[in-house]
């Protein structure tokens, strides 16, 4: 949990190339003065943008590591759903009704879904999310960020997350011409004929509908494909690491951890590019390129990755926030590591630190944290979606630390 998560183009296209960029322009901002950040949410930066997301990312972390978030966030998350059982970015007043200008979109809705059922609990607010998004599911089987937009493969991933976490068959869940969320991710799946590209899945196809491969949308579309939500766990190792024929959901996954291994392999971490910037390492599409190589393919491949990470990604983690320490426990999560030992820092505990102290006793008492703490709000994953553009009505911004450059 891009995650984030590659975003979508929504009324304007806002491109930031890296998580760890955008967490940070993101997190170390200071609340707008006309937004104050609620008590029960994690982080401290402006939550307009992402305060579901990263509050979603934040509690299904916390769940791998047997923590439960205190009663007055995970009602602060509950009450943000609308009525009809979706989830915009960031509502300020809860108190008032939602109408048809409420932003609620796929990413959050999907995260939230997630979330809550790591929480347990809230049943009926599981159900309102999980129908909302059914009945948002596009005629391709897919999900756009807002509804009625064109699929996306991290939106479409994301969606099929909280499929599974709520106990629902993704592959069953079809729209009106029988079309499902799997369908729609084989739809954007590029073929083992296509070069440095096999097995790639794109977020979109371009106007001409061709396929680019996208590094973030391949992450999310192989944790989407295998049903996993933003936590998986560890996966077999492969009886031979090449890309596959075939758009099965198995292929789809596989073919997509082949991709992003060979792109791991060449700096042990991905890259991405600001506009006018060099070159610069890409922390959360690191991390989430490595949970989904691990979730596919075992941990064979994932061990230098993983090390450069610990060695690397915790000053990212700490000025970005939940989402980015989020990330993080779930590449060790998905890599069998203990992530209250990432090289020396405890990542539970510093996440734990950014919203209210948790409900349970161990988690109160998390003292040796040896590494960095944050009170930022952080972006995702994840998503990111990671990960996440979103709009207004009339008007378009960023969202998630989920929209790469093409690798």
């Amino acid at each position: 949990m891009n995650i984030r998560r590659s975003a979508a183009l929504v009324a304007a296209t806002v491109v930031i190339g890296a998580v760890s960029a955008q967490a940070a322009v993101a997190d170390s901002a200071s609340p707008s003065p006309k937004v104050v950040v609620p008590s029960g949410l994690y982080g401290k930066s402006d939550p307009t943008y992402d305060g579901v997301w990263r509050q979603s990312l934040a509690f299904v972390a916390q769940d791998t590591a047997g923590v439960h978030p205190a009663e007055k966030a995970v009602a602060w998350l509950a009450g943000q759903q609308c009525e009809n059982g979706g989830f915009a970015a960031f509502r300020a007043d809860p108190g008032k009704a939602c109408d048809t200008k409420t932003p609620v979109d796929s990413n959050s809705t999907a995260a939230a879904v997630q979330a809550l059922v790591a929480v347990g609990g809230r049943d009926d607010e599981v159900a309102k999310g999980v129908d909302w998004l059914k009945k948002n599911q596009n005629d391709d089987g897919g999900w756009g960020y807002n509804p009625g937009g064109d699929s996306d493969a991290n939106s479409t991933s994301v969606a099929l997350g909280a499929l599974a976490a709520a106990g629902q068959k993704p592959a069953e869940v079809k729209s009106g011409p029988g079309k499902s969320g799997l369908d729609a991710l084989a739809s954007l799946a590029l073929p083992c004929s296509d070069g440095k590209s096999a097995g790639a899945v794109a977020y979109q196809p371009d106007k001409k509908g061709k396929l680019a491969a996208n590094a973030d949308a391949t992450a999310a579309g192989v944790l989407g494909a295998l049903g996993s939500g933003f936590a998986p766990g560890k996966g077999k190792a492969p009886g031979a690491y090449t890309c596959e024929d075939g758009t099965t959901p198995d292929a789809i996954a596989h073919n997509g951890a082949v991709y992003l291994q060979n792109q791991l392999s060449t700096h042990l971490y991905l890259k991405s590019q600001l506009a006018g910037a060099e070159d610069q390492p890409d922390y959360g599409n690191t991390a989430d390129a490595v949970t989904a190589v691990a979730a596919a393919e075992g941990i064979k491949y994932t061990k230098d990755p993983y090390a450069w990470l610990e060695k690397n990604a915790k000053p990212w983690a700490a000025q970005s926030g939940p989402a980015a320490y989020a990330q993080l426990i779930f590449a060790a999560h998905a890599t069998g590591n203990d992530p209250r030992d990432f090289a020396g820092t405890d990542l539970v505990s510093a996440l734990n630190k950014t919203g209210p102290a948790p409900a349970d006793a161990e988690s109160k008492s998390d003292t040796n944290d040896k590494g960095d703490k944050s009170d930022g709000g952080g972006f995702g994953t994840w998503w990111i979606v990671g990960v996440m553009f979103v709009a207004a009505v009339g008007a378009g911004f960023l969202i998630s630390g989920r929209k790469k450059q093409q690798l």
